[in-house]
């Protein structure tokens, strides 16, 4: 158990900060970014001197890195040229599943006889327009393309169902077949209303990766060299695959077998050295971000914390870890202050590390608030 925070701490850039934000998000294998606050958080966390520039940059100017939806139909951040990986191990299987619902939604609601023929008339007329003017925004796509208005309904006879538009739903559906891609957002780092434009002004190869099961054993390569030593069950849930797919990923790099306190655990052949353990260190680290996220199986990090750091979706909430664990929470209140609190006794030296480091993040956040897109009921506590 030490050995695995030990490699934590150093593989996740936690105890020892990296100096290149792109670096970072290949080495994780993405930063999570279903909320747009925790790729910012989770880097800052990870590289030193880092401000929101530098993954603005990186994301809109060299485009070194791209977002898109990978993993478990999640939100990641990811190298550029690793998309296509993702793309082929996870979202395309993803994409044609959500574009079937899709069409039969179109035809349940009377849209058109042949959904699957309207996704594809309206998606070539979306692409038409931003290849004729650029970038837009999605209100702006609906104007320019009426279709994208037709409604359908949701969740019929239920008290949160009703009658929503298709825009977002086409626009994701998309960008998971790989032919959209989320751009800059119209109102900061913090936003979520993105600027939509085609794949092929980030990546030249529109996301065509290598054959499927090549690319599962990339990632499975990729994931282990971050997240190793791990069970099956937690690759399979981190990339939300079937059983037979992560057996046969682990097969393909020769996973070696290691015991992980009486459970099966798996290395990559050529890892299998001690890991060197680092100096103390604590981290803040944001609601679902990858180290957090990376595991099924999390006991050997978390602890019994789990009651109060994670909502009932399974969400993790912000969370204060020290030298590979787990040992609090905590939360911005509306003032700006960065609250935090300890589950268990870490002693004054980790409490002063903590205290100072939650200083540091409320004087780097200046006048920049968020809410808690997934709150945790520590998080509500400390927001009080």
């Amino acid at each position: 158990m030490a050995e695995r925070r030990a490699r934590l701490g150093v593989r996740h850039y936690l105890a020892h900060p990296a100096g290149d934000v792109t670096r970072v998000a290949g080495d994780l294998c993405g930063l999570h970014a279903t909320d747009p606050v925790t790729v910012y958080l989770a880097a800052r966390a990870r590289v030193t001197g880092f401000v929101p520039g530098q993954l603005e940059t990186a994301l809109y100017d060299e485009r070194l890195v791209i977002r898109m939806m990978g993993m478990r139909r999640t939100m990641f951040v990811v190298p550029t040229a690793f998309a296509p990986v993702i793309h082929q191990a996870c979202t395309n299987k993803i994409a044609e599943a959500n574009g079937r619902r899709l069409a039969k939604l179109i035809e349940v609601n009377g849209v058109a006889d042949s959904g699957a023929g309207w996704l594809t008339a309206v998606a070539d007329k979306v692409l038409g327009h931003l290849e004729l003017h650029g970038p837009a925004s999605a209100e702006e796509l609906s104007a320019a393309v009426p279709e994208l208005k037709s409604k359908v309904t949701m969740a019929p006879g239920k008290s949160y169902g009703g009658e929503v538009a298709l825009t977002n739903r086409v626009l994701t559906q998309m960008a998971m077949a790989g032919r959209l891609v989320r751009g800059r957002p119209a109102n900061g780092w913090t936003s979520t209303r993105y600027r939509w434009a085609p794949i092929s002004e980030w990546t030249a190869d529109d996301l065509e990766g290598p054959p499927p099961e090549e690319a599962e054993a990339d990632l499975a390569g990729a994931w282990l060299r971050a997240f190793g030593p791990a069970t099956a069950d937690d690759l399979q849930w981190w990339a939300g695959w079937t059983g037979r797919q992560t057996r046969r990923a682990l097969v393909a790099v020769r996973a070696t077998e290691v015991d992980l306190d009486g459970r099966v655990g798996w290395i990559l052949p050529d890892d299998d050295s001690p890991p060197v353990v680092p100096g103390p260190w604590v981290a803040l680290l944001p609601s679902l971000d990858p180290t957090a996220m990376g595991w099924k199986e999390r006991s050997f990090y978390l602890g019994e914390h789990g009651a109060q750091l994670f909502d009932r979706s399974g969400n993790i909430g912000p969370t204060v870890w020290s030298d590979g664990r787990v040992v609090g929470g905590w939360a911005q209140r509306a003032d700006g202050e960065i609250r935090f609190r300890l589950l268990e006794d870490t002693g004054g030296e980790t409490r002063d590390r903590v205290e100072a480091a939650a200083a540091e993040l409320a004087g780097w956040l200046g006048d920049v608030r968020f809410g808690a897109k997934f709150p945790t009921p520590l998080e509500r506590e400390l927001k009080l």
